[in-house]
């Protein structure tokens, strides 16, 4: 780590006195170079707004479509399920009417009028 932090000094003590040398070494004048320092700012600044703008509308672009693609396939797993489950409903129900018909069978009439529902019943049946 100390040797990181000593090579990031040097580079940056570096790049200090060589802008320092440039400056002083300028064929142009102070005012000249400033102004030059100047317009390249506001395009380096430009540049990285305009950088900024198009990955943020990119961004923008992707989780929409992300997000689209997320609702179909939930909307896709919820019609899945639904389908299931009206199978699941219609198999019970089936099973329900199996399982009444041979209770019915096995229940005995308690009394005359009993057996005559359950006769009754039986021959709708």
């Amino acid at each position: 780590m100390a040797k990181t932090g000593n090579t990031l000094v040097a580079l940056v003590a570096g790049a200090a006195i060589g802008a320092v040398a440039g400056l002083l070494y300028a064929p142009e004048s102070g005012e000249k170079t400033r102004k030059n320092l100047s317009k390249k700012a506001k395009k380096t600044q430009a540049d990285i707004e305009a950088s900024t703008r198009k990955t943020y509308n990119d961004l923008t672009t992707k989780a929409t479509e992300f997000k689209g693609t997320v609702s179909e396939r939930i909307d896709s797993a919820l019609s899945t399920a639904s389908y299931a489950a009206d199978d699941a409903i219609v198999a019970l129900e089936n099973k329900l009417e199996q399982l009444r018909a041979k209770n019915a069978k096995l229940q005995q009439p308690s009394s005359v009028n009993g057996a005559v529902k359950t006769a009754a019943a039986k021959t709708k049946a």
